[in-house]
C-alpha cells in the first residue's frame, strides 16, 4: 500500500481494493463497507490515526485519514538511521498502544487485524498512533493476517476467526519486537523466558540502558499476551493498567527522537510504503 502525503499534509487518501469471490453481491458489499467506514469513521481518539472521510464508487473505495508524518514504527524499530529507540520511548509505546486498542474495544470495535509494527504510525509530535485501517479488514475474508505463520494467533490458524484474544496475543508480538528490536518468532522467545534466558531477547543496541525489573515485567506480560490458550491472555485494561505503572514522570529521549524524526520530514512531498 502506498500512503501519498501532499504539500501541506493534514490529510491522507488511502486506496483499498477487494477480490470479490464468486457469488458476492458488489451491493451488497459496498454497503457493509460503508457501515464498516461510518463505524471506525466514528472513532475520536490521541491514539489513533482517525478515519476522518470515506467515499464509494463501483469497486473503488477511498478512505481519508490524519497525517503521520514520522513513518512507522517498523522503521524506527527495525530499520533506525541515527540512534535506536530509547528504552522509556519504548515503555511509552506499549502504554499507547495498549490504550488505543483499550479505547477501541470499549467503542464496540474490539477485533483489529493483523496487528504489526507497520500499523503503528508517528504523528507531528512524535507519538505513536495506532492506524485504523487494521478496524477496516472483514475476519470473514481469510486475509486478516498477512504477517508469516509463525507470528498469527494459534486460535486463527485453527478457524480463520479474529477474536478479542486474537488481538492481545498480536500485542504480545509487538511487545516482544519493543524489547528485542527485531521481530521474533513467539515460539522462539517464549523458548527463552521458559529458559529463564530473557535477557537475550533484550535489544543489544540499547547497550544496557534499560531497567531489568522493567524488562522482568513486560517480559511476563507478552509472556501472558501469547499464551496459547485464549481464555489464559489478559485483557486490555489490565494491561493499561500495567503499563501506567511503569511510566516515569519524565519522558527522556523524547525530544532526540524527535529530532531524529523530523530528520525525514524534508520533502515536500513524500511517500509512505505501509506493509499490510
Amino acid at each position: 500500500m502506498i500512503v501519498a502525503a501532499f504539500r501541506e499534509p493534514s490529510e491522507v487518501v488511502k486506496p483499498i481494493t477487494y477480490d470479490h469471490g464468486a457469488g458476492v453481491d458488489l451491493k451488497v458489499e459496498k454497503v457493509m463497507d460503508i457501515l464498516r467506514a461510518r463505524s471506525v469513521g466514528s472513532l475520536r481518539s490521541e491514539r489513533l490515526a482517525n478515519m476522518i472521510g470515506c467515499c464509494c464508487e463501483g469497486d473503488e473505495r477511498l478512505l481519508v485519514a490524519e497525517f503521520m508524518p514520522h513513518e512507522t514504527l517498523a522503521k524506527h524499530l527495525f530499520h533506525w538511521d541515527a540512534q535506536p529507540m530509547k528504552w522509556a520511548m519504548r515503555l511509552r509505546m506499549a502504554l499507547h498502544l495498549a490504550q488505543a486498542l483499550e479505547y477501541c474495544s470499549s467503542k464496540g470495535r474490539a477485533l483489529y487485524h493483523d496487528l504489526n509494527a507497520y500499523m503503528v504510525l508517528f504523528d507531528q509530535d512524535g507519538n505513536p498512533r495506532l492506524s485504523y485501517f487494521g478496524l477496516m479488514k472483514n475476519s470473514k475474508d481469510g486475509k486478516s493476517y498477512s504477517t508469516n505463520l509463525a507470528f498469527t494467533p494459534p486460535e486463527y490458524l485453527r478457524t480463520g476467526r479474529v477474536t478479542p484474544e486474537s488481538v492481545v496475543y498480536s500485542f504480545g508480538t509487538l511487545l516482544l519486537d519493543l524489547l528485542s528490536g527485531k521481530h521474533i518468532p513467539p515460539s522462539h522467545a517464549l523458548d527463552l523466558i521458559r529458559g529463564k534466558n530473557f535477557l537475550m531477547l533484550m535489544d543489544s543496541a540499547l547497550e544496557g540502558n534499560f531497567s531489568n525489573d522493567d524488562g522482568t515485567e513486560i517480559v511476563r506480560l507478552a509472556s501472558r499476551c501469547l499464551q496459547y490458550e485464549a481464555r489464559e491472555r489478559p485483557n486490555l485494561k489490565s494491561l493499561v493498567t500495567s503499563f501506567m505503572s511503569l511510566q516515569k514522570e519524565t519522558k527522556p529521549g523524547l525530544n532526540e527522537k524527535l529530532k531524529c524524526m523530523k530528520q525525514h520530514s524534508q520533502l515536500e512531498v513524500s511517500l509512505i510504503n505501509i506493509q499490510v
